[in-house]
C-alpha cells in the first residue's frame, strides 16, 4: 500500500526529503520534506504542473541524483549513502528505466538494444540470449529480434524500452513519461504492459505523467505541487478510475 507516512516494511521510503538547486545566486527548492512509503508490485503515478518536481524525485530514486536532505530506502539499501561505483552498481543491479524518447541505440537491433544492461554482467553469451528472448517475449515482439529502431512503429521501439529495462529483473521500474511520444492507440498497449508488469510479475512501477488517462490505469495517483505531495487518488472499487483520497502527513 501507498503511504505518505512511515511504513517499515515498504519496499520504497523515503524519508523527509529535501532537493535545492542553486540557480542565479539564488535556492530553488524543488522537493521539500517529503515522505512516501511504496509496497513491493504497486504501479504508482505521479502528477502535477511542469516544476512541481517529479522528474526529480524519479532521478533521486533512481540514484541519478543525491538529495539535499532526507534519506531513500530500497529493499533495505539506503542509497543516500552510496557514491560513485557503489552507487552505479547499485542501479544496475535495481532500477530499470523507461524514458519518453526510447533512447535506442539506432544502429543496434532490437535484441542488440535489449542485451546491453546485460553485457556488465557475468552471464554466458547463451544465458544473455535466453534473457534477451525472454524479455522480447514479454512485450510482444520476439518476431522483431532482428528489427533496426527504424523499422519500427514508435508504440513498438517504447516496447523494446520496456524489454530492455526488464530484462536483468530490477527491483522496480522508473517511468519517465512513457506514452508522452506514442498515439492513444500505442499508448494504451503501453501502458496495459506495464499494468501486466505490476500485477502479473509484480514489478513496482512508478511512473511520472501529464496525461490523466495514463494515471488511470496506476493504482495509485499522487500529485505533486511544489515540491510537496499534497493529494492521492486510488483506484475505484469497480476499477472504473481513481477515487479521491486525501494525502496522508
Amino acid at each position: 500500500m501507498v503511504r505518505l507516512d512511515d511504513n517499515g516494511d515498504a519496499l520504497i521510503r523515503v524519508r523527509d526529503l529535501d532537493k535545492t538547486y542553486r540557480r542565479g545566486g539564488q535556492d530553488v527548492h524543488v522537493l521539500r520534506g517529503l515522505n512516501l512509503s511504496v509496497d513491493e508490485g504497486e504501479f504508482v503515478a505521479f502528477m502535477g504542473p511542469s516544476g512541481s518536481g517529479k522528474t526529480t524525485l524519479l532521478n533521486l530514486l533512481g540514484g541519478l541524483d543525491l538529495p539535499t536532505a532526507g534519506s531513500i530506502t530500497v529493499a533495505g539499501d539506503e542509497i543516500t549513502h552510496l557514491s560513485g561505483p557503489k552507487l552505479a552498481h547499485w542501479r544496475a543491479r535495481h532500477v530499470g528505466f523507461i524514458f519518453q524518447m526510447y533512447n535506442l541505440l539506432p544502429v543496434l537491433t532490437a535484441f542488440q538494444n535489449v542485451e546491453l544492461p546485460l553485457l556488465l554482467t557475468r552471464l554466458s553469451k547463451a544465458q544473455r540470449r535466453r534473457h534477451v528472448e525472454t524479455a522480447l517475449g514479454l512485450v510482444g515482439l520476439k518476431d522483431r529480434t532482428d528489427y533496426y529502431p527504424r523499422q519500427l512503429s514508435g508504440g513498438q521501439e517504447q516496447r523494446v524500452a520496456i524489454a530492455r529495462a526488464i530484462v536483468a529483473d530490477p527491483t522496480f521500474l522508473l517511468c519517465d513519461e512513457p506514452t508522452g511520444d506514442l498515439d492513444r492507440r500505442s499508448a494504451d498497449e503501453v501502458l496495459a504492459l506495464l499494468s501486466g508488469l505490476a500485477s502479473r510479475y509484480g514489478k513496482t512501477v512508478l511512473m511520472v505523467t501529464h496525461d490523466p488517462r495514463a494515471a488511470e490505469r496506476a493504482e495509485v495517483v499522487l500529485h505533486l505541487e511544489k515540491g510537496a505531495l499534497v493529494e492521492g487518488t486510488t483506484s475505484g472499487p469497480e476499477g472504473n478510475g481513481p477515487t479521491s483520497k486525501p494525502a496522508e502527513t
